[in-house]
């Protein structure tokens, strides 16, 4: 049985309305280029996630098949992935990246993404950010726009620029 992995790179551009304080997970960012927007604080996140739709445990289950074997088109899957902020599989988790991804493209393979970074550990603990947009994933950047948030996030605004760091489709888990 073949294991698909995808490793996701997620560089997360954030504004929210709440004060932000550095740490391993994230930083605040100079402010200067906010204009009317000066009282929000910008920070940058750098996280993984990790899916997987093969083998004994898989983070991610097609709910729907694609409408047309000869592609991906229409397919449904359900994603509850692992967050974290390093590349390695068992690298400390710090949260969720939930949600599901459809198959929306038929001449590539191209997913409208809705989910939720949800964050489980340090001060982001309970905070989510909201993804909502296209993933061409034989791109190499692809950029998403974040549409809100809640906890320490909430009103957040901002992008994702996911990347590809793995693909392995013969890996065991």
């Amino acid at each position: 049985m073949t294991n698909l992995i995808l490793i996701f790179a997620a560089q997360i551009l954030l504004f929210y309305a709440v004060a932000s304080v550095g740490d391993e997970l994230g930083r605040t960012m100079n402010g200067k280029h906010l204009g009317p927007y000066k009282k929000e604080k910008l920070t940058h996140l750098r996280v993984y996630w990790h899916n997987s739709v093969n083998g004994r445990n898989p983070s991610s289950v097609m709910i729907q098949q694609p409408v047309l074997n000869s592609s991906l088109s229409g397919s449904i899957t359900m994603m509850d992935d692992p967050l974290t902020f390093d590349v390695p599989r068992n690298a400390t988790v710090v949260g969720q990246a939930q949600g599901m991804y459809v198959a929306a493209a038929q001449g590539e393979i191209g997913f409208l993404m809705v989910m939720n970074f949800a964050f489980t550990t340090g001060k982001y603990n309970g905070s989510t950010i909201t993804i909502l947009g296209r993933n061409v994933v034989m791109s190499k950047v692809r950029e998403m726009p974040v549409v809100g948030g809640s906890g320490i996030f909430r009103f957040a605004r901002g992008y994702v620029e996911a990347r590809t760091k793995s693909f392995d489709l013969k890996a065991g888990c």
